[in-house]
């Protein structure tokens, strides 16, 4: 199986460079509201989850496009499974947008969807995540990365309780 983009939440801290990265890397400009990718801080709680395409299997976005501009592709190099969009062929209709549960695909003002596309196999997001919450990984490994997270939090739970 192939690479997948892993996020670590506790790692996060919401600085926005994955954004800004994102941006110029399909941009040319530093522009988070131009990103694949989008950090949402919740202050109260003390977290900041960055949300991107999950390059799903079976991906809705590409159940519902009309004009067929939306496949999945397996990645020669990493063997990672990205969903593409056809710039040529997308009419902009933003089907898309409303079938994606994770709001990870958007239309824009080049009209054609735009989302996550893994940069070619080698994500800059990841590259310049200094905390390291972005990894791109084998699935196994990032497994085994989520539960020893969530395992650290369990614990951690498990000290505050007095008896």
């Amino acid at each position: 199986m192939g690479k997948t983009l892993v996020i670590d939440i506790d790692k996060c801290t919401g600085c926005g460079v994955c954004e800004l990265v994102c941006s110029f890397q399909h941009r040319d400009e530093f522009n988070p509201l131009k990103s694949r990718i989008h950090t949402t801080i919740f202050w109260q709680q003390e977290i900041a989850i960055p949300v991107v395409c999950l390059q799903c299997e079976d991906p809705w976005c590409g159940r519902v496009c009309p004009a067929g501009a939306i496949t999945t592709k397996i990645d020669e190099v990493t063997g990672a499974r990205v969903v593409t969009v056809s710039e040529e062929k997308c009419v902009g209709c933003k089907m898309c947008m409303l079938a994606c549960p994770f709001s990870t695909i958007v239309v824009l003002d080049k009209g054609y969807a735009e989302k996550c596309d893994l940069c070619g196999g080698d994500p800059e997001c990841v590259k310049f995540c200094t905390r390291g919450a972005l990894k791109f990984v084998e699935p196994e490994l990032g497994m085994i990365a989520k539960k020893k997270g969530i395992a650290e939090r369990l614990l951690d739970s498990y000290k505050e309780v007095k008896y």
